[in-house]
């Protein structure tokens, strides 16, 4: 582990949001933050201002070569190729990791505000929420840019600074953690979050609320393979919840108005929305995306099992005649010069929802081997994604399972073992996680806890140029920390 020292400008302070020129200024020329309000205004910029959304998808096996040369985009083809960005525009991974010590900067200043201001009880919910948000920032971070968690190697492997303190001085010396190190501090963050974390907020799916610091937890949980936490985070969903997602429901909204619908903070299953900086809808138009003769592969009645219709589909539409898309990210394009048109567009995310939490909750039951459990709730999850359904017909069993998923030798190798019955059940989970977060990244996440095998082929007529394979344990799969912060004395991740 080494000590090195970063120009705080550098690495935590430089966005284009407002949150920058607050926290850049020396201490005695910042505007104090003493009033319960003021913290509350400051913990709204406790979330990161870009989206990674892009970024994981274009690594994942969601998307292939359209060959529509008209809609090239650099970012978009580094990230297809594992290649570290070149360039640190909108949806770029430098913009996430400024994006994200920017939130953790602001939830640390409003943390110690809060202390300054004698930890009153009528703070609490506050505090709840700045140490819920400073953990998922920092586990959003090592999720990226360090190796997969294992507690085999997690001691050695290199993780991300874990910044606690609010900057004092322009110059700071910081180590960069290990993974073991940053995954112990989160979750230190959460259990003491979860002591204060409340749900009165004016508009409380912006903010980290109980059932969405909940949400988090069972990621995180799922992530470090403790079962157990992942269930009792998940208790309150019930077997067959009715607070998640209706598709019938949604593919009778006008197709214009879905990808409002899907990010509606009126949507139950919704627990945490945000509107990052970014242009992530557009990315379906590039170059690597979903093209229309591979969608099926993803979204087609053969990957159902019971070989009926999904409702999660494309509806149709397409980009220029060749890519396809599940019309779910809304772009709000926010003018600051009408004359000329130009302004910033935000995207509508949901960064957490009841969907992922029951999906995590049914992967959990199978590790503990409930698997008479996992059949009635993982068949009636299902159920609400297949049209045609048919309760009594349609029963989920064992035999249905691993005749659909039979056991690959060598394909799911997480830190944990897996029985064969697990692994056919597991790998039927996460092709369910595959198509109803498809467009918002969390297929790179099974990607890599799971060590799955990667192969993106550019094209050229058709016919394959080249094959670049992301094989187990890969280095690429650690993102290569950004020029600016490695400038400035970060270690970069091994290549």
């Amino acid at each position: 582990m080494k000590n090195i020292k970063i120009a705080l400008s550098l690495l935590l302070l430089i966005s284009i949001s407002s949150c920058d020129d607050f926290l850049s200024e020396v201490p005695d020329n910042r505007t104090q933050i003493d009033t319960p309000e003021k913290i509350s205004e400051l913990l709204v910029t406790a979330y990161p201002s870009r989206s990674y959304f892009p970024i994981a998808e274009s690594m994942s096996d969601n998307v292939f070569d359209t060959e529509s040369k008209e809609s090239v985009n650099i970012i978009n083809e580094e990230s297809y190729n594992w290649q570290m960005h070149t360039q640190i525009g909108t949806d770029s991974e430098s913009a996430f990791w400024m994006g994200s010590y920017e939130a953790i900067a602001a939830a640390n200043q409003a943390l110690d505000a809060i202390e300054k201001l004698g930890g009153q009880e009528t703070l609490d919910p506050l505090k709840g929420e700045a140490l819920i948000a400073r953990a998922y920032n920092h586990f959003m971070l090592v999720s990226f840019w360090a190796n997969r968690y294992n507690p085999a190697t997690a001691g050695t492997d290199l993780g991300v600074p874990y910044i606690t303190k609010p900057e004092t001085a322009l110059l700071v010396a910081y180590k960069r953690n290990t993974v073991k190190e940053v995954f112990d501090f989160i979750e230190q963050d959460i259990n003491e979050g979860m002591k204060y974390i409340g749900n009165e907020y004016k508009e409380p799916k912006y903010h980290f609320t109980v059932e969405a610091a909940k949400a988090f937890a069972c990621r995180f949980y799922l992530i470090k393979g403790d079962w157990d936490k992942v269930l009792e985070y998940s208790e309150g969903l019930g077997s067959k919840p009715t607070k998640i997602r209706n598709y019938a429901a949604f593919n009778a909204v006008a197709f214009a108005q879905m990808p409002i619908e899907y990010s509606k903070v009126e949507q139950e299953t919704n627990l945490l929305v945000a509107y990052p900086n970014s242009i992530a809808n557009r990315w379906a138009a590039y170059r690597f995306a979903l093209p229309g003769n591979r969608s099926d592969e993803i979204l087609g009645t053969q990957t159902n099992i019971w070989a009926k219709p999904h409702l999660i589909r494309s509806n149709g539409q397409y980009f220029g005649g060749t890519n396809v898309f599940v019309p779910k990210l809304y772009e709000y394009f926010k003018y600051t010069n009408l004359t000329s048109r130009t302004g910033e567009p935000y995207t509508g995310s949901v960064l957490f929802s009841n969907d992922e939490m029951y999906l995590n909750r049914i992967e959990a039951l199978v590790m503990k081997n409930r698997i008479a459990e996992v059949n009635t709730e993982f068949g009636y999850f299902l159920g609400t994604r297949t049209s045609g359904y048919n309760a009594t017909t349609d029963i989920l069993d064992e035999t249905i399972i691993t005749a659909k998923y039979p056991v690959i030798a060598n394909e799911f190798t997480p830190f944990y073992a897996l029985s064969d019955l697990q692994k056919s059940y597991i790998k039927a989970i996460a092709e369910a996680r595959r198509r109803d977060f498809i467009r918002e990244g969390l297929r790179w996440f099974d990607i890599k806890r799971f060590n799955l095998v990667v192969t993106h082929t550019t094209l050229e007529f058709g016919k394959a140029i080249k094959t670049n394979v992301l094989e187990k344990d890969d280095k690429r799969r650690a993102l290569q920390i950004p020029l600016r912060a490695s400038d400035n004395g970060i270690e970069k991740n091994p290549r």
